[in-house]
This record gives C-alpha cells, sequence and structure tokens, in this order.
C-alpha cells in the first residue's frame, strides 16, 4: 500500500549550499535537534509528494549541521534541494504518552472558546522558549500558549480542541 500524506511527518529542511562538495546545511525539527539524523529513511518534498533521498553524509558543523546527498555532488546540483522539506513516516516516530501530540497532529483542528466559541483552525504551532504556541485562524488570528491551564482538552478524533482563552 502506497504512503499517503497524512503518513508523513515533517522533521527538518534544508538550508543553503555549503562549501563545493554538495553539501547543504541542516534545520533540524525534532527536539533534540540531532535526533533528526537518527530517522531513516527521509524523503524529500517534491511537487506533489515525498520522494525517497539518498542521505550520503551528515555531520556537526558550527552550532549547526550538514547533510550530503548521494548524486549532489557540487553546490550547483545541491542548490536544487535548498528549502526542501525533510519528512519520515510516521511510523519511524517513537509512540507518544497520554496527552503529548505531534505538532502535525494538531495542525488543522478547530479550537473552541469555553462558552461555544469557534476561534479558528490551527495553522501552526511556534516553539518560543518558554512554551508552545498554537497560532489559531478564524475572523481574527489569535497566539494561544500551549499550556495545561489553557488548553483543556485536546480530541483528535473529532478534530477539537477545546480551550479557556478570552476573546479580546
Amino acid at each position: 500500500m502506497k504512503p499517503t500524506e497524512t503518513d508523513y511527518v515533517v522533521v527538518g529542511k534544508l538550508g543553503s549550499t555549503h562549501g563545493i562538495q554538495g553539501w547543504l546545511k541542516l534545520y533540524s525539527f525534532t527536539e533534540p535537534a540531532a535526533n533528526v539524523l537518527t530517522y531513516k529513511p527521509w524523503y524529500l518534498e517534491d511537487t506533489a509528494n515525498w520522494k525517497l533521498a539518498k542521505l550520503e553524509a551528515s555531520r556537526e558543523h558550527n552550532k549547526g549541521m550538514i547533510v550530503k546527498f548521494a548524486g549532489y555532488d557540487n553546490p550547483e546540483q545541491a542548490r536544487l534541494l535548498t528549502g526542501k522539506k525533510i519528512a519520515v513516516q510516521r511510523s519511524q516516530l517513537p509512540n507518544l504518552k497520554k496527552g503529548e501530540f505531534y505538532w502535525r497532529d494538531l495542525e488543522g483542528l478547530t479550537v473552541i472558546n469555553v462558552d461555544g466559541t469557534i476561534l479558528g483552525k490551527v495553522i501552526y504551532l511556534l516553539e518560543t522558549g518558554s512554551n508552545d504556541v498554537l497560532v489559531v485562524k478564524g475572523d481574527k488570528e489569535y497566539a494561544i500558549p500551549y499550556l495545561a491551564d489553557v488548553i483543556t482538552s485536546v480530541d483528535l478524533a473529532n478534530q477539537v480542541i477545546h480551550v479557556t482563552w478570552e476573546l479580546i
């Protein structure tokens, strides 16, 4: 059975080229950042779907990481991959504890306030350092902190997040 779009989870993104041998900067979305290298195989975003990519080498560089893909041996070739998202199949990721969610699972969920007002849908999440933030778009756009006293429930089956959030 061919994997569907929902079977993939984005774990990083490729940045600019590095050097003359086809290396690229790697921006990891995993925690800790180096965990991105433990997932294999990688898939790179292609126009309509995900394309299997053969990672040839990886290494730490300064405070980040760089990677090299098979068949991309110079900056001109590697530049074709700049900005591409890196995904792995969901089945490669560890199972989460109860009450934990991957960001991808929260994106697109409808957010409802305690008084029953629909605030909108989660369009993306931000990491701020102190806590994650749901960015919700409806009639207005809201930045709602992902905190236990704000997020009262997440119901993946019904695609709903209930929050205690006062409208301004």
